[in-house]
């Protein structure tokens, strides 16, 4: 989706549509932007980064807070028009996934027209727009997705991939982030024709792991799936103060709402887990995390308040204040968990 959040801010509220919008952050220069419109991104505001930076960007940006309900009815309905095409679908995110179309449930002939007529139900149904990659795999189509945005839709045929890869700047390729592609740069890795000049075993050295999905990446190489009950590695919540909290009684208030927020994102996915962390920004923005593993599955804000409250006991902050308090789920059960006849499932 094209700048999801806040096109569908814009969409909603017709007083934002041409403006320049940050959905997350504040006027005050508090917190991160979480996404910004096309108009925001002229001025060179991205997501992630600092409001006060923003601001300094665009002195006229308008801040909203995010409504994620909201954001996750619109991408449930993106999905049920997926699911007109194709049914091997891989979400990435609320606004991201990949579509598998070997199986053409209308029979339509073609990914390029099945990726068009997508974009064009999500535009005369949802009011929204949409970028589309069709390519031979995932790594391929993802890259394409990018290529135009907004409203793109970019075909990478097979005898086209490697040309393409070969010309592409290496911080466009996915996977390449700012540090990579510098130590990259730094060894005259600027284009894709350059990493294809170093072998695997170079890659390897130089990046580990990743050296090898490198190696393959520039090849245009991906012999994955498309895995349609892929799970996201962990769910979480966080909030940045307008004010700094000091007292810890009021730090525990604001921890059991966001417990409460996130047993309903939980829910939203049927989702239960293991793994409680605990995230802590101070008014120095230093950042602490930690986290607790429980012998049991756990979806309900209460028993995720206890653990988080046992992991917030045990932080030292002496004089220190606090301006974001986060609480995350991971290490999931991944089965149905509609079909469990217990809310939790207790290991021994």
């Amino acid at each position: 989706m094209d700048a999801f959040y806040a096109s569908v801010e814009q969409r909603d509220f017709p007083e934002l549509r041409g403006k320049a919008l940050a959905v997350g952050g504040s006027p005050d220069g508090r917190g991160v932007v979480a996404t910004a419109s096309y108009e925001a991104r002229k001025f060179g505001v991205r997501s992630a980064m600092p409001s006060r930076q923003a601001l300094q960007l665009c002195p006229q940006l308008i801040f909203c807070r995010p409504r994620f309900e909201v954001y996750k009815e619109v991408s449930d309905a993106i999905r049920t028009i997926f699911r007109r095409y194709t049914d091997v679908i891989e979400p990435l995110s609320l606004d991201e996934a990949y579509l598998d179309v070997t199986t053409d449930k209308l029979g339509i002939g073609s990914a390029i027209d099945i990726a068009k007529a997508i974009k064009c139900a999500i535009r005369e149904e949802l009011h929204l727009t949409a970028s589309a990659g069709v390519s031979t795999n995932k790594f391929i189509a993802k890259i394409a997705s990018d290529f135009q945005k907004p409203d793109g839709l970019t075909f990478i045929g097979p005898s086209k991939i490697v040309p393409f890869l070969e010309q592409l700047p290496i911080e466009k390729f996915f996977g390449v982030g700012k540090v990579t592609a510098q130590k990259m740069k730094g060894m005259g890795i600027h284009m894709g024709r350059d990493l294809k000049q170093f072998s695997e075993q170079a890659l390897m050295m130089k990046f580990g792991k990743s050296g090898k999905f490198f190696y393959h990446m520039v090849r245009g190489e991906d012999n994955r799936p498309v895995k349609p009950n892929r799970m996201s590695k962990s769910i979480g919540i966080e909030d940045t103060f307008e004010t700094d909290l000091s007292e810890r009684s009021d730090m525990l208030d604001e921890l059991k709402l966001l417990c409460d927020k996130l047993e309903r994102r939980l829910a939203l996915k049927s989702a239960q887990a293991r793994t409680i962390t605990l995230k802590l920004k101070l008014s120095d923005f230093s950042q602490m995390t930690r986290s607790k593993t429980a012998t049991y599955y756990i979806n309900n804000a209460e028993e995720v308040y206890t653990a988080v409250c046992e992991l917030f006991e045990k932080i030292e902050l002496a004089e220190k204040k606090v301006r974001l308090l986060g609480v995350s789920m991971s290490n999931f059960y991944e089965n149905d968990l509609a079909k469990l006849d217990s809310p939790q499932l207790r290991l021994f």
